[in-house]
């Protein structure tokens, strides 16, 4: 079956067996560990796919403002090389959280049943 090149390794494809079994592991390593407590989460597949879309949103929002003002806000607290520390931990977590993103959207869509097919 065909899985986009974005497709999270560690998860099987779609239509695989235990392909939502190798997906909710992901998904639950994606998410806070508290997660984990939640039986529904782990029932549902697609509400865990759901809540993990929005909490990696959400974290991508904070890091895109925590950027946006990291240097003022740390500015009287830090050293300039800590703070440039800081940006650049920011500069590398960004991209990761956007790329996680992209990969928990696609195990969302296929957990809803959408297909894949390659692109010419």
């Amino acid at each position: 079956m065909y899985v986009p090149p974005d497709w999270p390794e560690g998860v099987r494809p779609p239509g695989s067996p235990d392909w939502e079994t190798s997906a909710v592991a992901w998904l639950l390593d994606a998410v806070p560990p508290d997660y984990r407590s939640y039986g529904v989460l782990r029932r549902h597949p697609v509400a865990l796919s759901r809540m993990a879309v929005h909490h990696v949103g959400a974290a991508i929002e904070a890091a895109r403002a925590g950027y946006r003002n990291a240097a003022v806000e740390l500015k009287d607290h830090l050293p300039p090389h800590a703070v440039e520390a800081v940006l650049e931990t920011y500069r590398q977590e960004g991209p990761r959280l956007v790329r996680l993103a992209a990969a928990i959207d696609l195990v969302d869509r296929a957990l809803r049943g959408e297909p894949f097919v390659p692109r010419l």
